[in-house]
């Protein structure tokens, strides 16, 4: 997995209480992004250009799972479950990365769907049918993100 790029707003929006890291009603979902279009500034799953939806995607993107969210020592750990996307029935792509976001986080002005951050995997990527994708996230003792 390629390493995870934190979306500048998201530590403001954090900060002002629009996301909810491992809490009620606040699902993390991933999504796919094209070539050239997630930059550090961007806000909201709207900012970013994705694949056609089909063959098993779909632009609201799916959901990850949430292990754990934990404080240690003053440090919260966000840790978050692998997870396989299988492209199904025809190609999906091509994308370039894999975002991160919250399906609940809202900037109170109707934009909800705010990024947390993103993977480049460097190159575009097509997965043909039935060929998979597996997102590893780190271990329980670093976490996905990593509050201190």
């Amino acid at each position: 997995m390629a390493t995870f790029n934190k979306i500048n707003s998201f530590v403001n929006n954090l900060a002002k209480g629009r996301h909810i890291l491992g809490g009620s009603g606040h699902q993390l979902k991933i999504a796919f992004a094209t070539s050239g279009t997630v930059a550090a500034t961007d806000v909201t799953l709207a900012n970013v250009t994705q694949p056609s939806s089909g063959y098993g995607y779909t632009s609201s993107g799916f959901n990850i799972t949430t292990t754990t969210g934990k404080l240690s020592g003053g440090t919260f750990i966000l840790v978050l479950a692998s997870t396989i996307f299988t492209a199904s029935g025809g190609s999906v792509g091509p994308f370039r990365y894999v975002v991160l976001f919250d399906t609940a986080a809202s900037l109170g002005t109707g934009s909800a769907n705010l990024l947390i951050g993103w993977w480049d995997y460097g190159s575009s990527i097509t997965l043909a049918d039935t060929e998979t994708l597996t997102i590893t996230m780190p271990g329980a003792t670093s976490g996905t993100i990593t509050l201190a």
